[in-house]
């Protein structure tokens, strides 16, 4: 059916307000916002000049919703969350597989300094987002080596009765055993936070002031350590300015097209300090504008993290700096580069877009011949885009867990990895964790609710296999599957392909581009598989073991505790060492000591 765009558009609001445009079978093409619906609306319609992309979606169109709201923030907001639920077609996502990374200082009495990625906690202060984790690490290196405030976990500090390494290097002032008082501490983490802050001027002041205070009293030594401090930060400074000499934040996004395909790369200045660049690629947007891509980056990118002091742009940074500003209501400062560091910076961004496009150019090719090679090898009808690979984990039975990774048409897709915590089967047995995993990710795919996989890849031989079969046949899905059976010396490159029908297992060549695909795949179920397995055996040992064990009350674990500095000290410690804390006789540390082995 056809629509009459004339008709419609005489009944339109020129209230502010959300369109959605439905196609066929009320598949939802295109979700926006609009100060004006009506002119924004009839501007699909009326004009000429649609770039490709757009015309081909409004020639789809066979009806479209509006809703009205009372402001364009409103609108802004309703626009996200239905983006979000609905995954139009033609409106450009950027989605992320990771949050972005900050830098913690807890609200303890002598505050923990800490890497962080997530939700935000009350009483906790971040500093952030860094584009990457190395530029939190590096950060949190450099903290240490000027600041010295203490990283160590609450229940490591609060169970020290000496200084660990990190003191005796110059790395911690040692506040887990009282050699630096409240007061001295609480200035630290107050340097700390100015410096995270992007206040170098001030740190290096007060620095310098207490350094003439500690002469002034003839206490040279310590006039010495701020001397120490005050040298690092300056070559620090002197070596991360980047051109810039004032402690400035500033974003830099440049957005680049190449062969169809966009880059926005994301380059954060932070204090003067340029702390590294992030390449991003939108999804659904093919035979888009670089300009149509930065404008959605920064309508979904800022909903969720701050606006720095200035946002640089390598485009025309008019219709970006609107976009900005219905997200934050406000003004913000948008502009193009104009100066010689500015040009740097996005000559600096514009680059490494480029050289991230190149190399999705290189994995996307070498992804797609792969792929039919595997078609060729496996004698598929079509190439599969989608493939889930499922292997289980455990320590002679103990924290089973079993994994699920998915590769999905070029690359490892991590955002829809999942693990499952095997329970209620008979330790040890892999073929009922196998079923169980099967079962807990296709029992909603053959309800119609999740996303159905081309191929499915099992690490394990022909037993493996016969369970796989068997729940798939249990669920009504004909879905085309293998197993990967490693070979008798267990080497890679000697693996069999085990198919649930019976036939003979098939050898690849060591070299061939299909077996490394498997190779890929399965390797990365297994590791998957074994860090959720390893996490979940030492959560239950760190949590559990002691409090299993007769005769150990509170009072004694606490002693326990605090004597070795923490679980592992218990469980490193022999008998005799046991024996010689307050309430530990031989028969109880005997008993202890078997049980934590």
């Amino acid at each position: 059916m056809s629509f009459d765009a004339k008709t419609f558009l005489r009944t339109l609001t020129e209230e502010p307000g959300v369109y959605r445009m439905i196609g066929e079978g009320e598949v939802v093409l295109y979700v926006g916002k609009a100060k004006n619906l009506k002119r924004r609306v009839s501007s699909y319609f009326q004009r000429t000049q649609l770039s490709p992309r757009i015309a081909i979606m409004v020639g789809q169109v066979v009806r479209v919703d509006t809703t009205a709201t009372r402001s364009e923030a409103e609108a802004l907001i309703l626009e996200n969350n239905l983006i979000k639920s609905l995954g139009p077609k033609y409106n450009i996502l950027f989605r992320d597989d990771k949050s972005y990374p900050y830098i913690a200082i807890s609200g303890d009495e002598f505050p923990q300094i800490f890497y962080h990625r997530g939700g935000f906690r009350k009483g906790v202060r971040y500093f952030g987002p860094f584009p990457n984790s190395w530029a939190v690490r590096d950060t949190l290196h450099l903290m240490q080596k000027i600041f010295r405030l203490r990283t160590c976990e609450d229940t490591t500090f609060s169970n020290r009765s000496r200084p660990c390494l990190l003191y005796q290097i110059q790395r911690c002032t040692g506040p887990c055993v009282g050699l630096i008082d409240k007061e001295a501490y609480a200035a630290d983490v107050s340097l700390a936070s100015l410096f995270l802050g992007g206040r170098h001027g001030d740190v290096v002041d007060d620095l310098s002031r207490r350094m003439q205070e500690a002469s002034d009293r003839l206490a040279f030594e310590q006039a010495a350590a701020y001397r120490d401090q005050i040298r690092n930060l300056q070559a620090v400074l002197h070596k991360q300015f980047v051109e810039s000499a004032r402690d400035e934040d500033v974003d830099v996004l440049a957005a680049v097209e190449r062969g169809g395909l966009v880059c926005v790369n994301l380059a954060m200045i932070r204090g003067g300090r340029h702390l590294g660049d992030r390449p991003l690629f939108p999804a659904n947007a093919q035979g888009c504008a670089p300009l149509d891509a930065l404008v959605a980056f920064v309508e979904q990118h800022y909903q969720d993290h701050p606006v720095p002091g200035r946002v640089l742009v390598n485009l025309d940074p008019a219709p970006v700096r609107e976009a900005l500003e219905a997200v934050v209501e406000g003004k913000v400062v948008v502009v193009a580069a104009r100066y010689e560091n500015e040009r740097a910076w996005i000559g600096m961004a514009e680059n490494n877009a480029g050289l991230a496009l190149l190399v999705r150019e290189q994995e996307s090719s070498r992804g797609e011949q792969r792929l039919e090679a595997l078609r060729d090898a496996l004698q598929l009808a079509e190439t599969p885009t989608r493939i889930e690979c499922f292997d289980i984990s455990h320590t002679m039975g103990e924290a089973t867990v079993a994994s699920c990774v998915v590769w999905d048409g070029t690359a490892m897709k991590k955002s829809e990895y999942r693990r499952y915590n095997i329970a209620g089967i008979t330790p040890g047995d892999d073929y009922a964790a196998m079923r169980q995993a099967l079962t807990r990710r296709y029992e909603k795919v053959a309800a119609g609710e999740g996303v159905r996989p081309d191929l499915i890849l099992i690490d394990g031989g022909k037993g493996q296999m016969g369970v796989a079969r068997e729940v798939l046949a249990e669920l009504g899905l004909d879905i085309t599957m293998f197993g990967v059976a490693k070979g008798e010396s267990r080497k890679p490159g000697l693996e069999e392909l085990v198919f649930p029908d019976g036939r003979e297992p098939v050898h690849m060549r060591p070299d061939a581009p299909a077996l490394h695909l498997i190779q890929e795949i399965r390797d990365e179920a297994h590791r998957f598989a074994i860090t959720g397995h390893r996490a979940r055996r030492a959560k239950a040992r760190n949590t559990s073991r002691l409090e299993d064990i007769a005769g150990v009350g509170p009072t004694r674990r606490r002693k326990l505790l605090a004597a070795f500095g923490g679980l592992d000290g218990v469980r490193d410690a022999t008998v005799e060492d046991l024996c010689r804390v307050d309430g530990i006789n031989r028969h109880l540390a005997e008993q202890i000591y078997n049980a934590l082995r």
